[in-house]
């Protein structure tokens, strides 16, 4: 019930601000493959599917493994990447940061007294982030975009880099018009050698009731000398995958969204079948599942995204990459993974030891 009750703040909360940037007035951005469209008949039976939810891990029942970043770590050279939490990854490319869908504070909603809390600290705090040439965002959801974290950052960041319209979220909370990039799919830009290209996936926008769809949703092409990195954002499984492997891979690291996943809306968030494809689809040497792991935003228990798209990458001899939360991911060396989060039976255990 909490992802409901939050979308319903947050409709009630945002409202009003789309009612200030007559966001309804904008035509409305489309996928490429499928029109998606909530219909009455499918809110009706995601609501009845969280009324029924019975889970046992929703959220973790001991403290996740965390690494702390060292500040030093961050003087020294080297591609290398970071996951922070959710689909809040740090990457060094060509000696330069980057930033990616940035969300710091302790909830995935318009309020911070309700809505998807984390599991987690940073394992990094945003005073002790080094200079960000650029944050890149994928679109406006409370999960990818927070304001709070947004402006937090401002004084770090060089560029604000994001899809079509969602630039004016980030002018009506302060950022300068000077610093923000707005692209629409297939666009490129050129940050001091660094290449930065929107690209499509299957999702939609909006942070309110009036302004659905009417800015743009974008996955990320970030590439350098160093190495070539795709960033998901969001999405449902689509032909578009295989695309931007064909006009821009292969790739040398993808960060693929695995959580938060369900059969009623599988068109907007993959399932885990689905996102390995993906990885294959864009010619990815090694993958990183993201978007899981900080936030309960779904019905699957906690760790099962982890544990599924594990298993899948055993099977298919995909080179999976799942480090802690704070270690550091080496773009140059094979990465080492382990299973730290809970198997099935370990959580049982858990469960049963709780009651």
């Amino acid at each position: 019930m909490k992802t409901v009750i939050t979308l319903l703040i947050g409709a009630l909360v945002m409202t009003s601000c789309a009612l200030n940037r007559d966001a309804w007035r904008q035509p409305k951005f489309t996928n490429t493959d499928v029109d998606i469209r909530n219909s009455a008949g499918q809110i009706w039976e995601i609501t009845k599917a969280y009324f029924r939810d019975q889970r046992e891990a929703a959220t973790p029942k001991q403290p996740i493994p965390l690494r702390p970043i060292p500040l030093q770590e961050l003087e020294q050279a080297g591609p290398r990447v970071y996951r922070l939490g959710h689909s809040t990854v740090l990457m060094q490319l060509d000696d330069h940061w980057l930033l990616t869908d940035p969300v710091f504070s302790d909830r995935a909603s318009p309020v911070q007294w309700a809505g998807p809390k984390r599991f987690h600290p940073s394992p990094l705090a945003m005073e002790d982030l080094p200079r960000i040439k650029a944050v890149v965002i994928s679109h406006d959801h409370y999960d990818h975009l927070d304001k709070a974290s947004i402006q937090a950052l401002d004084s770090k960041v060089e560029w604000f880099v994001t899809p079509l319209r969602v630039g004016n979220h980030l002018r009506d909370w302060g950022i300068s018009d000077d610093k923000i990039i707005e692209l629409k799919w297939w666009q490129e830009v050129n940050l001091d050698g660094l290449s930065l290209t929107a690209t499509p996936t299957q999702h939609f926008s909006g942070r309110g009731l009036l302004d659905r769809d009417r800015t743009l949703w974008a996955s990320w092409v970030l590439a350098g000398v160093d190495a070539r990195i795709y960033f998901s954002g969001d999405s449902g499984y689509f032909s578009g995958f295989k695309e931007i492997g064909e006009r821009l891979g292969p790739f040398d690291l993808t960060l693929i969204e695995a959580g938060a996943y369900n059969d009623l809306w599988s068109e907007v968030h993959m399932l885990p079948e689905e996102s390995l494809q993906a990885h294959l689809d864009l010619r990815g040497k090694a993958m990183l599942p993201i978007h899981n792991g900080t936030f309960d935003l779904a019905l699957h228990e906690w760790y099962e995204p982890l544990e599924r798209i594990h298993q899948l990458a055993r099977q298919h001899q995909v080179n999976l990459v799942t480090p802690i939360f704070g270690e550091a991911v080496s773009l140059k060396e094979r990465f080492s993974s382990q299973s730290w989060w809970p198997s099935p039976q370990t959580q049982a255990v858990l469960a049963q030891a709780t009651e």
